[in-house]
This record gives structure tokens, sequence and C-alpha cells, in this order.
């Protein structure tokens, strides 16, 4: 079997998606996209794409092993979301190739549904309790939304007191039968993080994520050390290289790597496998589509370290598209707050090609918003 040809289709709300053809007629599907950088991730799919034309699909180790290795520039979000699609078709093509889930290949699946969570709120957390009630009517035990909208780098304490009275009236209206994950999404620094996750330790939340930019490690670690929360990082790092410092400051409780963003499955359950030695959860980011989604769920079947599934349904960055819109059936099976584990050949969702090839004509340009203070300088997003 050899690989005849790589398509990449920029499809609306801000999605890439990847399809690799080969002489046999078996193809996979993946998804290298980059928030807010799809035409830049395209253009580092193109590149790499040259070199695989003509090679065996099966051959996923040597193909991940030549993308970091040649040249010498590896890592960084372009060039490991680009690889991270292509991992992710290759076992999408394997496991068809022998009729058997990516799963099955990786030794087998230890758990059969993972358990996930909704989004609530938007870009700045409104609505969160309307918003929460309706994620529990649909049978989520589970929400994640953000924490604060623009936040100095040292700020008055009315804007930490905002944020935990905000949160404490969703704990008020949801008691604890609804878990909270707050994401910090980066927009705090180490000062006014300590401040705002030490006031937070009373509500419990499930743990807060990414408490300052991801520029910071070390800034992270001391965030995490400061508080009895467990605390999230990994969906802006990019290889295991990176992570090995967070792993090895045992101040994380939670890793959340992006599989799109990481170097695909083959790396994503590699990392998997060091966090468990260091009795570290993995819940994979996965905000995207449906491509990314059932990658992770095979990374979360052999994990055992994986507890909880973040995906994309009626997330406020899915204007006009959805996480369903693209495939064929109900790959993925919501149940009281569970997602089933794919049993189909290869990633297990079968991806409308007429589908995307039509939106792919409409495309798309999404950025992430500019943010400023109210002093006019750029405010973390």
């Amino acid at each position: 079997m050899l690989i005849t040809k790589v398509t990449t289709y920029r499809v609306p709300p801000r999605w890439l998606f990847l399809h690799i053809e080969t002489d046999e007629g078996i193809s996979g599907w993946g998804e290298p996209v980059l928030e807010g950088h799809a035409k830049g991730a395209e253009g580092a799919v193109t590149e790499l794409a040259e070199l695989i034309v003509g090679m065996d699909p099966r051959r996923i180790n040597d193909i991940w092993q030549m993308f970091f290795r040649n040249g010498c520039y590896r890592g960084g979000p372009l060039l490991m979301s680009a690889m991270s699609g292509i991992d992710t078709a290759l076992w999408d093509i394997l496991g068809k190739s022998l009729g058997v889930p990516v799963h099955a290949l990786l030794g087998g699946s230890q758990r059969d549904w993972v358990r996930t969570y909704s989004w609530i709120g938007g870009d700045s957390p409104t609505n969160l309790v309307a918003d929460a009630h309706r994620a529990a009517a649909e049978g989520f035990a589970a929400v994640k939304f953000n924490a604060t909208d623009r936040v100095m780098v040292v700020d008055g304490f009315g804007v930490i007191d905002k944020a935990v009275q905000r949160i404490a009236d969703l704990r008020d209206a949801l008691g604890y039968e609804m878990d909270l994950v707050i994401d910090f999404h980066g927009r705090l620094h180490a000062p006014m993080a300590k401040v705002l996750a030490k006031e937070l330790e009373p509500l419990h939340p499930l743990w807060i994520e990414d408490p300052v930019p991801a520029d910071n490690p070390d800034a992270a670690i001391a965030v995490a050390r400061s508080t009895t929360i467990p605390v999230a990082i990994g969906e802006r790092v990019h290889s295991r290289a990176e992570f090995t410092s967070l792993l090895e400051s045992r101040a994380f409780g939670v890793l959340n790597p992006d599989p799109a963003h990481m170097g695909g499955i083959t790396q994503t359950v590699r990392l998997g496998a060091m966090a468990e030695v260091y009795n570290v959860a993995l819940t994979p980011h996965c905000p995207l589509g449906p491509i990314a989604l059932a990658a992770c769920l095979q990374i979360d079947a052999v994990c055992h370290n994986a507890v909880i599934q973040e995906q994309s349904l009626g997330i406020h960055y899915n204007t006009g598209s959805d996480l369903l819109d693209y495939v064929i059936g109900a790959p993925f099976e919501y149940d009281e707050g569970y997602l089933t584990i794919p049993q189909g050949p290869g990633l297990g969702v079968e991806v409308n090609l007429d589908v995307v090839k039509e939106r792919a004509a409409q495309g798309h340009d999404w950025r992430a918003p500019i943010w400023r203070h109210a002093d006019g300088s750029v405010a973390e997003w």
C-alpha cells in the first residue's frame, strides 16, 4: 500500500481537515488545524505531504520520526499540528486496512466509555447558570467555562471578587451534583492567579486549567504549588520533552495535551503512559471537530489514567457549523454525560466527503479576538 495523495480542507467554523488517499482505495482522515492559524497549518501540511507521497502509510513510527527529526528545526505549534493531522490519518488508514479500531492496534481498550463535559458561557463567562442548567438537562454532570475576562498582571481585588462570586452563584444554583472545570485560559499571571486559586478553594472545582501563559512553565509550577485545587496544563505544550519538567515538578494533577497539536495519537499515547507513572490524570484537550474527537477517544480507550474528555458540541466557537455536521450517522454516543468509545474500523467515524467539499468552498478565516485592557494595552485572550 502506498500514499498517493494528501488533501486539506479548510471548513467552518474554524477547522482544517486532512485526507490521505492510497493506491488500494483505503483513505484516512486527520485534523491538523491550529486555531486561528489554519492557513499556516495548511502550509505546513503541504510541505510535509511532499515527503510521504509514495510511502507505505502503515510505517507510522518511521514517518513520525522522519517528520520530527528531519532538518534542524523541530517542535512548535504549527509543525506539530501538521504532524498530528497526518499521524491521525495514518492510524485511521491502518485500522481500516485491518478492519479494527485504532485502540485495538494499541493493545486494546481498557474502558467502554469515558466521562465528558459540556462547555458553557463564552469567551467571557456569561450566562453560566442558565447554560449549566441546560447542560444538566442534557445529562452532563460536569461543565467547563472561562473564569475571567481581561485581567492585568496585578489587578484590583474587585476582579477576583467578581470571578469568585460568579462561580459561587453557579455552585449555589447546581450544588455538588455538577462538577466545575474552571479555565483560566492563560489570561492571568502568577500574582493574580495565586490569589484567584486560593479564593476558589472553598468552591471545590474539579480542576483549574492553564492558570498562566504557557510560555512560563516556572510560573505555572509556582501557581500549582500554591493551591490545593488540582491544576491542569498542556493544551499549549507541543512535545513530550516539554512535558518532562512539568511532570518532574510533581505540581500538576492533570495533563490536558491536545492530540491535534502535539504529534497526534502516536505521541499522546506515549505521554499518557509517562503521566501514569507520575500519578497524573490525562484529559485530552479537544474544542475542535469530529476527527480530533475521534482520535481523543481512541487515546482515552488505551490510557489507564484518562478520566474525562473535552468535546465541542454546542461550544460558542461553533457558529454556522457544529461537531456532527461533517459525519455520517451517529459515531459519538452521548449517554448521561459519557461518550462511548467508537468500535468501528480506524477512528470509528465516517466523514461525509461531499459535505466537506461543499463547506471547504466556503472556507473560513477564523482569528482569535484581539483583547485590550482599559488603558489600551493588549490583554491575554
